[in-house]
């Protein structure tokens, strides 16, 4: 199932406020006739109690007018054309409405969808929506990226709310089910992230979305265990970030050298002191020493491999080269990594 971020009230409200006009309209009715009882009649001749008050409301307003109350005063005779007819059309529209917004908002989802379909290129998809997936999500809006190109897939409802409720667009089920993953138009994404809390339900994704886009898409999985970092690598991931590992080495980090962990924390942090930043050499900086350049650069991506720039060995910039550096993250420039 498709979600898109909701535009306007949900339908359990929409059907709560009808139902409470409808009572509504039903209770002044019966205060009306109750008022005016004296000049109805039942088949009894016994007068109106105030059961047969609601008795006659009801079937008036719906319709179904069984004839054993009547007005017979010309009073209520004229209470029935001026008030109890125009409340009848009334209450019939408030159902009939009902209907028809239903109606109208399966027709109006539908053609969200098929819009969204017809805009939705070089997307990225997220698996999960848990503390990895909200993270992952906050990253990308941080440089920049556009919500409505960043599709959900999760399995718990709370996430699926939680993930509309800040405007993103949900595929609801389980991302290892290939119907699932071609819902979220796997085939022409950007990237997949796989966010899940379980490792054996990322090597069952990674290896679902392997097969369905042939290995032209890249996958960035995360996994819990450092021995089945290499089983994901195996299944297709292209970068696997184990997340034990990384939260160990910080602890230790934090325990030894504590100011190393302030800097870490600093650039993983954003809108905060430094950042991680890459951009496309320049021209006029081919064939320089990445360490002469204005920006502190500690690192240089040649043709998807990393190059560190530490040690003494000297690396010249090359065409098509990536320099990833530091910079101060009240600038807005280039994108963050």
């Amino acid at each position: 199932m498709i979600n898109l971020p909701r535009v306007r009230q949900g339908p359990l409200r929409a059907l709560a406020i009808r139902m409470a006009l409808a009572i509504t309209l039903v209770l002044v009715t019966v205060a009306v006739i109750y008022a005016d009882r004296d000049g109805y009649r039942d088949v009894n001749e016994d007068g109106l109690t105030l059961l047969d008050c609601f008795y006659y409301a009801v079937v008036s307003l719906s319709t179904t007018g069984y004839g054993d109350i009547t007005p017979v005063t010309p009073h209520a005779r004229l209470i029935n054309v001026l008030f109890i007819t125009p409340a009848r059309v009334l209450f019939l529209i408030i159902l009939v409405g009902t209907t028809l917004e239903v109606l109208t908002d399966q027709y109006r989802n539908s053609l969200r969808v098929t819009r969204w379909r017809r805009k939705l290129k070089d997307h990225i998809i997220i698996c999960g929506y848990g503390t990895k997936g909200r993270a992952a999500v906050a990253a990308l809006l941080e440089t920049g990226y556009d919500k409505s190109r960043i599709v959900l897939v999760e399995n718990n409802s709370d996430g699926v709310r939680q993930a509309m409720a800040n405007g993103l667009a949900v595929i609801e089920g389980n991302a290892t089910r290939s119907a699932v993953l071609l819902q979220a138009d796997v085939k022409n994404c950007k990237a997949v992230i796989i966010a899940t809390d379980s490792d054996e339900a990322s090597v069952l994704i990674t290896l679902t979305v392997r097969q369905l886009t042939a290995g032209q898409v890249r996958i960035i999985a995360s996994v819990r265990e450092q021995e089945n970092a290499a089983l994901l690598k195996q299944s297709g991931a292209h970068h696997v970030i184990v997340s034990s590992a990384t939260a160990g080495r910080l602890l230790g980090l934090t325990t030894t050298a504590p100011p190393l962990i302030d800097v870490v924390e600093d650039l993983l942090t954003p809108g905060q002191g430094m950042a991680l930043a890459m951009r496309s050499a320049e021209r006029a900086e081919v064939g320089r020493n990445p360490r002469e350049l204005s920006t502190l650069a500690v690192a240089l991506i040649r043709r998807g491999k990393v190059l560190p720039l530490g040690g003494e060995q000297k690396i010249m910039i090359e065409t098509g080269d990536l320099i990833v550096y530091i910079r101060d993250e009240s600038s807005s420039v280039d994108v963050a990594v």
